[in-house]
């Protein structure tokens, strides 16, 4: 890495997945405060060189590709940061959100990175010797069924071929953070420095009581001024996406700070305690039924899944049941 002395940003780039997923819109929007991004840098990217940003320049970009087929890929977020060597570095975040895995991650990533590339030759974002910046592929992952075990280097999904060929190989690697690595040893030191600690421990929480106290610990840290936006969407983000997913049949208040979301929290526990259970209770059963279907039957079909996550405790029991004599999905489901 050759130093510029004229260029005075490092480039931090995030994107996530091109899904209409409410996961993912909603982790977009958590990682376009630059808090985020600087703790996930901070804490979970082991690198020296983090040491030598300068995060009070972070600054997000509006990032918006067509490619060469006029197919327009406008959900990128991109963030440039100054490094103390003064040499440009653009870190190309994408964010997994799914709890499964791409095993061909690794040719999205550099499908990415290219569409980047193109779009910073075309606005001439170049270092001061006219070359492309480097970058760091990052992806994070928060699937809980499975690990991850997709191949991190793009050379490792390509078959051998002549030795000759050997040279012309493509080379990318990316990060790989997995939110199942971090258990609670790790994260709760964290918690009064660091957001994304907090979010993968709310992720992750196994009672109200863990919930809560989480909760809690945010809403006394984040009460800056300028925290208020992302004290706002943290609020947002538990109120209408991890909230319903913990309690899908209690009705959750409008509150709009984490210190409103805290107080009704506390005030409700007991009774969120009960349908917390039950809830934990149903997934737990859901999740056995899945695995005993993809045993028994190969992997299932994603609507399949989608359509197992919506049954009821009773339904659930009544199709494992069927598993052991069924001749087929359809049959354990009573759909045929």
């Amino acid at each position: 890495m050759s130093a510029n002395s004229d260029s005075d940003n490092l480039h931090v780039m995030q994107t996530d997945l091109p899904k209409d997923h409410l996961y993912d819109k909603s982790y977009k929007r958590l990682f376009s405060h630059p808090q985020m991004v600087e703790d996930l840098l901070r804490d979970f990217v082991k690198a020296d060189w983090i040491d030598q940003l300068d995060f009070s320049t972070l600054e997000k970009l509006n990032a918006s590709y067509v490619t060469d087929d006029y197919r327009d890929r406008s959900d990128d977020v991109v963030w440039k940061v100054r490094w103390t060597q003064e040499t440009v570095l653009y870190i190309y975040i994408l964010l997994e959100f799914q709890a499964t895995v791409d095993s061909f991650m690794a040719v999205r990533v550099m499908a990415y990175l290219a569409l980047l590339y193109q779009d910073l030759i075309k606005t001439k974002q170049l270092t001061t010797d006219k070359r492309l910046p480097p970058v760091l592929p990052i992806v994070l992952y928060h699937g809980q069924d499975d690990r991850w075990n997709a191949k991190l280097d793009i050379q490792d999904l390509i078959a051998s071929g002549p030795a000759s060929l050997e040279k012309y190989r493509p080379q990318l690697r990316y990060l790989l953070i997995d939110e199942n690595d971090y258990g609670d040893d790790q994260l709760t030191p964290l918690l009064l420095k660091n957001v994304v600690a907090a979010v993968f421990q709310l992720e992750h929480s196994r009672t109200p009581a863990d919930f809560i106290a989480v909760v809690k610990t945010l809403s006394e840290w984040l009460t800056a001024p300028e925290q208020q936006p992302l004290n706002e969407e943290l609020s947002r983000w538990l109120r209408k996406v991890l909230l319903p997913k913990r309690l899908p049949d209690v009705e959750i208040e409008e509150i709009t700070y984490l210190q409103e979301l805290n107080t009704m929290l506390s005030t409700r526990v007991d009774d969120w305690t009960v349908h917390w259970k039950s809830e934990g209770r149903v997934e737990g059963q859901s999740w056995l039924l899945l695995r005993l279907l993809e045993e028994k039957f190969g992997p299932l079909a994603t609507e399949v899944q989608n359509s197992l996550s919506r049954l009821e405790e009773h339904a659930v029991l009544e199709c494992v049941k069927r598993t052991f004599t069924a001749n087929s999905v359809q049959e354990v489901l009573g759909t045929k």
